[in-house]
């Protein structure tokens, strides 16, 4: 059989809950002495019910993490969203419920895919921003947050100039994204990508995601995506050795959109 780019998912290798905390401790030593490290996970392409988003809900709720939910509001329909909002009812400041696009549905005719780039006029962006917006709002009240996740991370300067115009607390794209986002619109990057590798051969896949974990750490901020869709029992092990070890170390502040706005503006 060729190899896959799922590679690392179809086992784990010996010893991975020792080879995370070295890079926990790795990182930490690299990072600024006096101050915490900010965590988040994001899980993108939420709306539709199923048993790999209940398993990450219940696996999230376990450990009293925070999680970042990527919502695409043409997927939300009522029932859904009481289903999805029906996880750990008495602590619903956990989650961070907002847009993921609007139909997550690609408009370019060549080139990499985006649902908000330049092959869109700015009228074409702005419907589909306010609608998103406005089904999110009408289905989720005020558990909605106003931040934008584009599909596939991706997105043009007319839709950063729209976000900003709608009063949006923050884009989130993957680390180095174009054009920027400055000021007004900060940029909650992801820097670790578990389930999308590129990689050929697992050992490969292994080295390269727990340096990128470890780098992100050192930088002193580790945003990590995720797609539950894509998780089999490897990754969902995985998972709960990572949020192990990052709930019980000192350093590290796990932490969700709503949290990372709250610091830039105290």
């Amino acid at each position: 059989m060729p190899p896959n780019v799922q590679g690392i998912w179809r086992r784990l290798p010996s010893a991975l809950d020792s080879r995370v905390a070295e890079c926990l401790r790795s990182g930490c030593e690299t990072a600024e002495p006096m101050a915490r490290v900010n965590v988040f996970f994001r899980a993108d392409d939420v709306g539709v019910p199923g048993m790999q988003f209940a398993r990450l809900m219940h696996l999230f709720a376990k450990y009293g993490a925070p999680l970042s939910l990527a919502i695409v509001p043409a997927w939300l329909t009522a029932d859904r969203w009481r289903y999805l909002n029906g996880f750990e009812k008495n602590n619903p400041s956990r989650w961070c419920w907002h847009q993921h696009g609007w139909r997550h549905a690609n408009h370019e005719a060549e080139g990499k895919k985006q649902e908000f780039g330049d092959a869109r006029s700015l009228s074409e962006i702005k419907q589909d921003l306010i609608r998103g917006k406005g089904r999110l709002e009408q289905l989720m009240v005020e558990a909605f947050y106003p931040v934008f996740t584009p599909p596939w991370n991706r997105c043009s300067a007319n839709t950063l100039q729209v976000l900003k115009d709608l009063g949006y607390a923050a884009v989130s794209r993957s680390r180095g994204s174009q054009p920027l986002s400055t000021g007004e619109l900060p940029d909650f990057y992801i820097n670790v990508d578990l389930h999308t590798r590129k990689e050929r051969y697992p050992v490969a896949g292994w080295n390269n995601l727990l340096r990128e974990f470890e780098q992100a750490i050192a930088s002193g901020y580790c945003g990590i995506m995720i797609h539950h869709q894509m998780m089999k029992d490897a990754a969902f092990d995985f998972l709960e050795i990572l949020l192990k070890a990052l709930i019980n170390h000192p350093k590290i502040q796990l932490v969700n959109f709503k949290d990372l706005v709250s610091q830039m503006v105290r």
